[in-house]
């Protein structure tokens, strides 16, 4: 294949680019631009993340036609992208006006929004599918047969890239979480002359009868005692108890 070292170029200068990313939005915005740049023949890219409720969204794109050719398949709940995420793989369409029978209703309205041929690759670390990265040619009724390898390598530097960068936010998040705890157990034993276990078991307590997430009971003591040195109140019967509580999940 003729371009095979530009994309080689391009796909070292991506994985460059990508992992410089500072966030994920970033990281995910800065995919779709190298993507296109880097694989010849494709003219717009996105990329969809999967939820555990099973909604697929896309989260970043080159361009409106792309938000609107992704929209047509989550509507139609149909379509390459969507075949590629469920089944964890490629999926590839040529000449999609030339009796493409797979996708009855995405086909012909795709093709009258210009789209010509589509690449559609599953996102995936560990066996876990985070989305997918979706190719979209209209220029060419192709996808150059060379082009496969590239694009398979191109996802894999986007879904280890996704996959750092959420398992850093998650542990940021998690840390955060327990610095905020920290900072209400210090208000709470302050306040109420409490040593470190009982000052939990308050903020268990409040969490079990409010119905609210630990974290978000210590976030909402954290908030108004730097607004005006208050507390929630404690739970009906007084001051915090012996006896252990468990927080709401």
């Amino acid at each position: 294949m003729a371009t095979r070292p530009n994309i080689l170029a391009g796909l070292a200068e991506a994985a460059r680019l990508i992992y410089s990313a500072a966030d994920l939005p970033t990281t995910l915005n800065t995919t779709v631009q190298a993507a296109r740049l880097a694989l010849p023949g494709i003219d717009h890219v996105g990329i969809s993340i999967t939820y555990r409720d099973g909604r697929v969204e896309t989260v970043a794109a080159t361009d409106q036609l792309v938000w609107d050719l992704d929209q047509l398949q989550y509507e139609f709940h149909e379509g390459p992208c969507l075949d590629a995420i469920e089944k964890s793989g490629v999926v590839e369409v040529n000449d999609l006006t030339a009796h493409e029978a797979r996708w009855p209703r995405f086909v012909p309205s795709a093709a009258a929004m210009g789209l010509r041929a589509q690449m559609g690759l599953a996102l995936y670390v560990d066996d876990k599918t985070l989305g997918g990265l979706n190719l979209y040619s209209t220029e060419s009724d192709h996808i150059d047969p060379g082009l496969r390898q590239a694009a398979e390598l191109f996802a894999t530097h986007a879904a280890l890239a996704m996959g750092h960068v959420r398992r850093e936010e998650n542990l940021n998040a998690a840390l955060h979480t327990r610095k905020v705890i920290g900072q209400a157990m210090g208000i709470v034993m302050e306040r109420y002359d409490l040593d470190d276990h009982r000052a939990f078991q308050y903020l268990t307590q409040v969490s079990q009868h409010s119905n609210v997430k630990l974290r978000d009971v210590a976030g909402e003591i954290v908030e108004q005692n730097n607004e005006n040195h208050q507390l929630p109140p404690a739970v009906p019967g007084g001051p915090p108890t012996e006896s252990s509580t468990e927080p709401a999940s």
